[in-house]
């Protein structure tokens, strides 16, 4: 089997430098065997928010957009879980939940699909350890105006 970082190769991706908190919280809370993700928003690869990923579903950005900013959300969300326990390999047991949160109108009906972006690229890399529980929910705003956040729940070695 390949490991986590040559399947982020092979899909043309590599995990960013982990965020750091912009208010007064943690990135992640290692308690146990579990460690909490903190919500990650779709920074690029540059540590911005690309135009086509602030605004909301149903209005400014498109479907397509939006279910990429929900993957730039998942390799946020890796990049901390990197962050907390090194090497993703030998440290996670499997994703147990996200919980996504889409900048949308009230009347977007869509919200599962552009979930979908985070969900499908956790199985990607992390195969059946990335099959998780979810909660996805519309809201009125995110921070920056990003248009997807993602927050998650690992268990781990």
């Amino acid at each position: 089997m390949s490991s986590i970082k040559e399947r982020l190769q092979a899909l043309g991706l590599a995990l960013p430098k982990a965020a750091a908190p912009v208010a007064n919280y943690v990135p992640f809370v290692r308690t146990g065997n579990l460690v909490v993700i903190s919500g990650q928003i779709c920074f690029g690869p540059d540590g911005k928010l690309a135009p086509e990923h602030t605004g909301k579903l149903g209005d400014t950005v498109s479907n397509e957009a939006g279910i990429a900013a929900a993957r730039l959300c998942a390799l946020n969300v890796l990049a901390q879980l990197e962050a907390a326990v090194g090497d993703l390999d030998r440290a996670v047991d499997q994703c147990v939940r996200l919980g996504g949160f889409i900048n949308a109108v009230p009347t977007f009906a869509g919200l599962a699909p552009i979930m979908n972006g985070a969900s499908d690229l956790m199985v990607e890399v992390l195969g059946d350890r990335g099959r998780h529980a979810r909660s996805t929910v519309g809201v009125a705003e995110l921070p920056l105006d990003a248009a997807v956040e993602v927050e998650a729940m690992f268990a781990v070695r």
